[in-house]
């Protein structure tokens, strides 16, 4: 398959653009939902002397200032509304489902009908929310629900929606965000989640741990291949497991395949530039042990991969979404070669 969209570069790359954007932004309000979740039933299992943390769940994207521009404190309704139904916070779950509807409409003719009318239902049962006091008793609900309104746009796309390029920028978007999601959930536990030394290793620590996997929803698959909680494993497994659908590995794989299929390149060969970005760096993981990588310092190591993974995104767009003026050339000759 080639890249034969390309050739009407100025409408059709913004057209890749605002698929990548969808699944990427559906992604990022399914993980902000998750996070309020998992920390909402950590909360529960922690001794009750502990401190409530709410901190780590913007910590997690990098947008403390943003937050403490807003809020005076990291309480539980502050971070939640800031991360929920904030409209001037560009990561808040409602302005993510806001950019994604955007993005979506302007390529309706090339999504299924069925996925316009869920982005597009799912943002106001949203809408809904923030204007109603039940979102805030009976937040485990809303939470829920957000995710299964993501699963079920994930799955309509991927059951209505032909499996061609489109579709592709669709789920590169959507395992771009992942990846990035789980790199910095490992980060924010290994430095933020836990308060004082002495913990490590002890029961809090575990449910900790936990937390993290149910953050990626691989509590379960973890136990079934490890069993008990060990961090060098939990690395492993979120990390550079090859099955998991949440570990950075699998999900780079997933971006190389579409990669790949847009561009027409042979697996193993690069043309351009987030091709060979993206190969260098499934290469790294694939021969990457989790023992060394936490005794070289795991901070240092995710803080590198989530550097390598923005540039990633940036070569993508670089390549498809604002590409020079001579690409278009550059890609009839590679499909005519």
């Amino acid at each position: 398959m080639g890249v034969r969209f390309m050739s009407a570069r100025p409408l059709l790359s913004r057209a890749a653009e605002a698929l990548f954007w969808t699944g990427r932004y559906v992604e990022r309000a399914d993980n902000i939902a998750r996070s309020i979740d998992v920390n909402l039933n950590l909360l529960l299992d922690q001794p009750p002397a502990t401190d409530e943390q709410w901190a780590p769940l913007y910590q997690v994207t990098s947008d403390e200032p943003e937050f403490l521009k807003r809020y005076q404190k990291p309480d539980r309704e502050s971070v939640v509304k800031f991360l929920t139904f904030d409209t001037t916070y560009a990561n808040s779950i409602t302005s993510c489902l806001r950019i994604a509807r955007d993005n979506a409409r302007t390529v309706r003719e090339i999504i299924s009908s069925e996925m316009w009318e869920q982005i597009n239902g799912f943002y106001l049962m949203v809408q809904r929310a923030s204007t109603s006091s039940k979102a805030a008793v009976d937040l485990h609900s809303f939470c829920r629900n957000v995710r299964m309104e993501c699963h079920l746009f994930e799955g309509l796309c991927y059951a209505t929606m032909s499996h061609s390029e489109a579709w592709h920028f669709v789920q590169m978007g959507r395992m771009m965000e992942r990846a990035d999601r789980t790199a910095r959930i490992l980060d924010v536990k290994y430095f933020i989640l836990l308060p004082k030394v002495d913990y490590v290793g002890s029961p809090i620590d575990d449910i900790q741990w936990g937390a993290v996997l149910k953050s990626c929803s691989g509590f379960e698959m973890y136990r079934k291949r490890f069993g008990r909680l060990s961090p060098d494993k939990i690395v492993e497994f979120l990390l550079i497991n090859r099955e998991f659908p949440r570990s950075v590995l699998y999900c780079l794989n997933s971006v190389s395949d579409s990669l790949h299929t847009i561009t027409g390149t042979p697996n193993a060969v690069f043309r351009f530039s987030s091709e060979q970005k993206l190969g260098q760096l499934r290469s790294e993981l694939l021969w990457a042990e989790p023992n060394e990588i936490i005794v070289k310092g795991l901070h240092e190591y995710l803080d590198s991969l989530e550097i390598r993974l923005i540039e990633i995104g940036e070569q993508i767009a670089a390549n498809f979404f604002n590409p020079p003026i001579d690409f278009a050339q550059q890609v009839q000759s590679q499909v005519l070669n």
